[in-house]
C-alpha cells in the first residue's frame, strides 16, 4: 500500500499537480499531513475500466464502500476504504462511453487498443501517464464534448487530486479559512457551487484549487491543458459517534470542474 501511494504522490507532484509541494509546506504543522482521499479517473471500457483500477487497491486490502452516479457528466464511481482508518480513501471514476456520441466512443476505443492487455495487469500502470498516442486535435475533440473524457485521454493514468483532511490541523478550524489562507497565498480556489461544497449537516465539507496549467507531450507537439489539483476536507462526526466517511454526489460534482479551467 504504501508503494502504491508513493508512486502515486511523485507522479502526481511531478507531472500533473506541482504546486501541491508548495501548498502542503504552507499548511503542514509538527506532523506531516494526513491525505483523506486521493482521485483517479478513466473510461469505461473492460481493458482499463474502475474495476481494474481498483484491483490493486483490493490486492491491499481494500474494499467498496460507495457508488456515485453524475448524469450530467456521464459518470459512475465507486470509493473504496481500508481496514486501518489511517489509510486513504479511494475514489475511482470512469466516463460511461455508451452515453457518449459515436465520435468520442471510437476515439477513445482507438486509443485504448494502442495498448496490450498486459499493461494493465501490472499496478504500476496507475502512475505512467498515458500509454497511448494522441494528437492535439483528437485530444481537442474529445475535450470539446466531455472535458472528462479529454483529461484522461492527455494525461492518462495518476492520481487527478490527493485531499489534505483539515480535521488534524490546528490553525485552521474551517474550510473557509483555508481558502482564505490559499487564495492570499496566490492560489485559484473552484468556485463551481460555491467555494466550500457541503455542510455539516450533510457530514462532510469540501474544497478545492484550480487544477494546475501543465505541459503535455502528444504526437504533433506539446501544449499547455488542465493537470490535477489538491482538495481540502472536513469531516463530521454522525450521530452513532463515527466520523462520516462517504462522499456527497452534489459536492464531488462540482470537485470534477476543478479541472475546467482550459
Amino acid at each position: 500500500m504504501e508503494q502504491l501511494f508513493t508512486a502515486l504522490w511523485q507522479d502526481y507532484t511531478q507531472r500533473l499537480c506541482p504546486s501541491a509541494l508548495n501548498i502542503r509546506q504552507l499548511l503542514t504543522e509538527d506532523a506531516p499531513l494526513r491525505n483523506d482521499h486521493i482521485a483517479l479517473r478513466t473510461f469505461a471500457l473492460p481493458k482499463c475500466g474502475l474495476a481494474r483500477l481498483a484491483a490493486p487497491f483490493i490486492a491491499v486490502g481494500y474494499k467498496p464502500k460507495g457508488r456515485y452516479h453524475f448524469k450530467a457528466k456521464k459518470l459512475y464511481a465507486e470509493h473504496f476504504e481500508h481496514p486501518d482508518p489511517a489509510a486513504p480513501k479511494v475514489f475511482i471514476s470512469e466516463l460511461q462511453l455508451g452515453l457518449c456520441s459515436t465520435e468520442l466512443q471510437t476515439e477513445v476505443r482507438q486509443l485504448v487498443d494502442q495498448v496490450d492487455d498486459d499493461y494493465f495487469a501490472n499496478p504500476a500502470f496507475l502512475s505512467q501517464g498515458k500509454p497511448w498516442q494522441l494528437s492535439r486535435d483528437s485530444y481537442q475533440l474529445l475535450n470539446a464534448e466531455s472535458e472528462y473524457a479529454g483529461w484522461v485521454a492527455a494525461h492518462g493514468f495518476g492520481a487527478n487530486h490527493f485531499t489534505v483532511d483539515i480535521n488534524q490541523l490546528e490553525q485552521f478550524n474551517e474550510i473557509s479559512e483555508v481558502n482564505h489562507f490559499l487564495e492570499s497565498s496566490g492560489f485559484d480556489i473552484n468556485q463551481a457551487g460555491g467555494a466550500v461544497k457541503g455542510d455539516p449537516t450533510l457530514m462532510l465539507e469540501q474544497s478545492a484549487t484550480m487544477a494546475d496549467k501543465v505541459m503535455v507531450a502528444f504526437s504533433d507537439g506539446e501544449m499547455l491543458v488542465s493537470g490535477g489539483f489538491y482538495e481540502f476536507a472536513k469531516r463530521y462526526l454522525q450521530p452513532d459517534g463515527e466520523i462520516y466517511s462517504g462522499f456527497v454526489e452534489a459536492s464531488a460534482d462540482k470537485i470534477f470542474e476543478s479541472t475546467y479551467n482550459s
